[in-house]
């Protein structure tokens, strides 16, 4: 029974988005309903279909890590190990980790794509310069689980250390792993969340080429339109968000400022669509219902659902017609909104970052806006926060996050009473 399993609780989050670089300077802008959308600066985009995406900004790894560990890392990692940093310092760890036993300490952190951006680069190396001339760091600097790797090494977790990699619900995966970890006596205190860094030219033109992604080249401060009529595609986002979970009864001896508790993880496939998701999200539906289902709660106990909400036309309906399945009249009575209207989407850093949201609107009682509305579609047809801050207590909130290949995660989060 859920009951007889150890509580599992928040008590560190460190954030990174095209609206921000740490947890506050996020909250504030995603209240102000910023938007994140803006030409590419990170290389010439003038040739690619679609030159816009959501970049995090003004982020400078030097200032954070030394120039070797920059010089060696893909900028995803380099994102992972700073917002782990303020994930830590927040949860009052510091650079020495938790007082516990080394090996009851874990890393799991996801990611969709990995180091993209030194692949391009060093496949550039390889045609121009000849093989000799590819860098020793190459592999290590491409693969996703090098992110928790190097987080294990910086902070001496000798515990469960991977990535997981299921597309735009890998960190999502990740969280709930490292949940079902702690609860099941395996950890005491795991880092985990998502990282992804692919706003690059062979991304932009891969999705462009498959209509993923809007084409709202003009205007890209508002090409982010979830549950709109007029969506037509994600903006590509980049950026981390990182969880400490931790045992409450190893939080509360130590007086650890909580944030909220994790209290249910559903997963399930659709086995549907390399892309598409199954009619009427039924496979979304599944994984809600089961992540109610482990945190013993009902569908009338949850006050907000943090959608995935990518702003295409598939998603969103499926989402919603998954959410009014399950909910029934309940649906209406509850707020759905989806902060990749301004974040953009993050592939596979998706799950922390909303994850860390999340669990902030539960602590706050404060919903950030779904921006960029403006023509309603009369198949979605809940709240979803449009274009304002909606303030209400909230006790029990859902992150969902689903991916290609037919994969769906949601995350039962409760607000911490005390």
């Amino acid at each position: 029974m859920a009951s007889e399993k150890r509580r599992v609780v928040i008590t560190g989050a460190g954030l990174i988005t095209a609206i921000g670089n740490d947890v506050v300077s996020n909250w504030d802008a995603l209240l102000s309903g910023v938007s994140g959308g803006a030409t590419i600066t990170a290389f010439d985009p003038s040739e690619l279909p679609v030159r816009f995406a959501a970049e995090v900004k003004n982020f400078d790894a030097t200032l954070h890590l030394d120039r070797k560990e920059v010089k060696r890392t893909d900028r995803f990692t380099q994102l992972a190990l700073v917002a782990t940093a303020e994930a830590m310092e927040n949860a009052g760890f510091g650079e020495g980790g938790p007082d516990i036993p080394s090996d009851r300490f874990g890393v799991i952190t996801g990611s969709g794509i990995g180091g993209i951006t030194t692949l391009e680069q060093q496949h550039q190396v390889y045609l121009n310069k000849g093989p000799e001339r590819v860098s020793p760091f190459f592999v290590p600097m491409f693969i996703a689980d090098m992110a928790p790797g190097l987080i294990s090494m910086k902070y001496g977790a000798k515990g469960p250390n991977y990535s997981t990699q299921s597309a735009c619900a890998s960190s999502a995966h990740a969280i709930g792993n490292a949940f079902e970890l702690i609860r099941r006596g395996v950890s005491d205190v795991i880092i985990t969340g998502g990282s992804e860094s692919s706003v690059t030219p062979l991304t932009m033109a891969g999705f462009a080429s498959m209509k993923a992604i809007s084409f709202r080249n003009e205007t890209p401060e508002t090409a982010s339109r979830p549950f709109d009529a007029g969506r037509d595609g994600f903006v590509l986002g980049e950026g981390c968000g990182i969880l400490v979970l931790e045992e409450l009864e190893l939080a509360a001896a130590r007086g650890a400022d909580i944030l909220a508790e994790v209290v249910g993880y559903g997963l399930s496939a659709d086995a549907y669509h390399m892309t598409a998701p199954a009619p009427e999200g039924k496979g979304a539906q599944r994984a809600m219902a089961l992540a109610l289902e482990d945190a013993g709660a009902q569908p009338t106990d949850v006050d907000y659902i943090n959608a995935h909400g990518t702003s295409t036309p598939l998603n969103d309906l499926s989402e919603t017609q998954a959410i009014k399945k399950l909910f029934g009249d309940h649906a209406h009575q509850m707020v759905v909104s989806s902060t990749k209207s301004m974040t953009g989407h993050t592939l596979g850093a998706a799950g922390g970052v909303e994850g860390v949201i999340t669990a902030l609107s539960l602590r706050e009682g404060k919903i950030a806006p779904t921006i960029n509305f403006s023509e309603p579609d009369p198949d979605c047809d809940l709240d979803y926060a449009h274009n304002k801050v909606v303030e209400r207590p909230l006790r029990l909130a859902l992150s969902n996050s689903f991916g290609f290949g037919g994969h769906n995660v949601c995350l039962a989060i409760k607000r911490w009473e005390g």
